[in-house]
């Protein structure tokens, strides 16, 4: 599916939901999952293309599989963070959709941390007399 038909899914469903909000807002919230769902699953494989990009060309820079493998979970956590978020605010619920993202910026910090200390390490190594 290419991008015209995967905006045109959107706006059609976009007019659904709309008309459908006003009286039956559990319906519209339900074919408000499908439509992502539908759009999610066909992008799938130019996510795998990109990964696969991704990982070829870390593999030609000679980078650390520990490291990029980290940087990629770290991008998959912000963006499942953020469509997941969305998706809840899309269901007027402000709150929780904050502390959804604060739990997935915790997790990033949380993977951040080798790669922080791999940094500072290598920092310090060009400090003379820095390290103990």
């Amino acid at each position: 599916m290419g991008i015209v038909q995967i905006v045109s899914l959107g706006l059609v469903a976009t007019l659904l939901i709309v008309l459908l909000k006003e009286q039956k807002t559990s319906i519209a919230f339900l074919l408000l999952l499908i439509t992502v769902i539908i759009i999610f699953t066909t992008v799938l494989d130019q996510i795998k293309y990109i990964f696969s990009l991704l990982q070829y060309m870390a593999d030609q820079a000679q980078i650390e599989s520990v490291y990029f493998k980290t940087i990629l979970k770290i991008i998959g956590i912000a963006y499942i963070t953020e469509f997941g978020a969305q998706l809840i605010r899309d269901a007027g619920l402000n709150a929780l959709a904050s502390k959804v993202e604060l739990v997935g910026k915790l997790f990033i910090l949380m993977l951040a941390i080798p790669i922080i200390t791999a940094v500072i390490r290598t920092i310090m190594e060009f400090i003379p007399g820095a390290t103990g």
